[in-house]
């Protein structure tokens, strides 16, 4: 958003937390940014607030805009069926609008009372890159597998996330001398908070997409990306003690990953907190690394009903289009 010209009140440095206990120590940082957006909405005269995602934050605020006149898009709706679902009733209550990126969103959200409209995923907007496994440009066919590990974006993810994924990828080395391991760096984030990975392994997320024959990769949205580009992957899931200890008790779906929870099923594996030891990362990925293997293929098929399953490109025009249709019934 900054290089497209967005004015940030706030660092992504300060809002890049996942957590309860992680959050626990920014909270007076978070409350003092909290009360600046709301002076600046009442200064500015703002006609449209678009909260996207992070409901800790944004539903309070995007609640206090409303019952002040202020019309409310909500996109990326947050993930309230997947723990403390009632808040769904307060989204209701807090937006106008809110558009949806997930198929099994919209009834979701309807069911509370909310004005939902599925707008297709914004993934799909992003030129299509396929896995090494799947012809991609660049890559000699039958050459060696190529292993790419996605351990996040935020730095706290990857303290958390790379060492596992790192010694999982040593293992199927011992096995595979050929291997080749590249990991996605976010380009917000300095080589050094990669720790001990070799710093000619960091490469841009896109590029460790196109290469990668299978990944290793912590939940969330890189799981579609990987879908998206046809790559087998072995999800990996790990948090503070405290935070796990809190959420096993709150969470209410059946899979963590988002390519499972679109596919309605355990398509690829799921690894969380203590199960995510590098043996079981390496054992559970490396039938994936064999081109003709009957685990692979299965995978590819349900890769590929994941991406019909997201809808159709043009998701953000859809949304630009929504919010031009609310400030017009607003400023009548």
């Amino acid at each position: 958003m900054a290089d497209a010209g967005v004015e940030l009140l706030a660092d992504l440095d300060l809002l890049a937390v996942m957590g309860v206990a992680e959050v626990l120590g920014r909270l007076p940082r978070l409350l003092a940014l909290r009360r600046r957006v709301r002076r600046y909405l009442l200064r500015e005269g703002v006609d449209l607030y678009l909260p996207i995602d992070y409901p800790g934050f944004n539903l309070p605020t995007a609640a206090w805009a409303r019952r002040r006149g202020v019309p409310v898009l909500y996109y990326i709706a947050p993930q309230v069926w997947a723990w403390r679902p009632g808040r769904a009733r307060r989204l209701a209550e807090s937006a106008d609008l809110v558009c949806v990126v997930l198929p099994f969103e919209k009834a979701f959200l309807e069911r509370y009372g909310a004005r939902a409209r599925f707008v297709g995923h914004p993934l799909l907007d992003a030129p299509r890159v396929r896995g090494s496994g799947e012809g991609a440009e660049g890559r000699e066919p039958g050459g060696a597998p190529v292993l790419g590990l996605f351990p996040g974006s935020r730095a706290q993810e990857v303290s958390r996330m790379l060492p596992p994924f790192l010694r999982a990828a040593e293992i199927l080395r011992g096995e595979r001398p050929e291997l080749e391991v590249l990991v996605a760096r976010a380009a917000d984030l300095p080589p050094s908070a990669y720790g001990r990975a070799d710093p000619a392994d960091l490469h841009p997320p896109e590029e460790v997409l196109a290469a990668a024959t299978a990944a290793l990769t912590k939940s969330g949205t890189s799981t579609l990306q990987l879908a998206l580009a046809g790559v087998p992957m072995v999800v990996g899931h790990r948090v503070h003690p405290v935070t796990y200890s809190i959420a096993r008790r709150l969470v209410e779906v059946d899979h963590l990953a988002l390519a499972n929870l679109v596919a309605g099923r355990r398509l690829v594996p799921e690894l969380v907190q203590d199960e995510m030891s590098p043996e079981r990362l390496a054992s559970r990925v490396s039938p994936f690394l064999e081109p003709g293997s009957a685990e692979r293929r299965r995978v590819l098929e349900g890769l590929e009903e994941v991406r019909g399953r997201l809808g159709e490109p043009g998701g953000s025009a859809r949304v630009a289009s929504a919010a031009l249709e609310l400030l017009a019934r607003t400023s009548r």
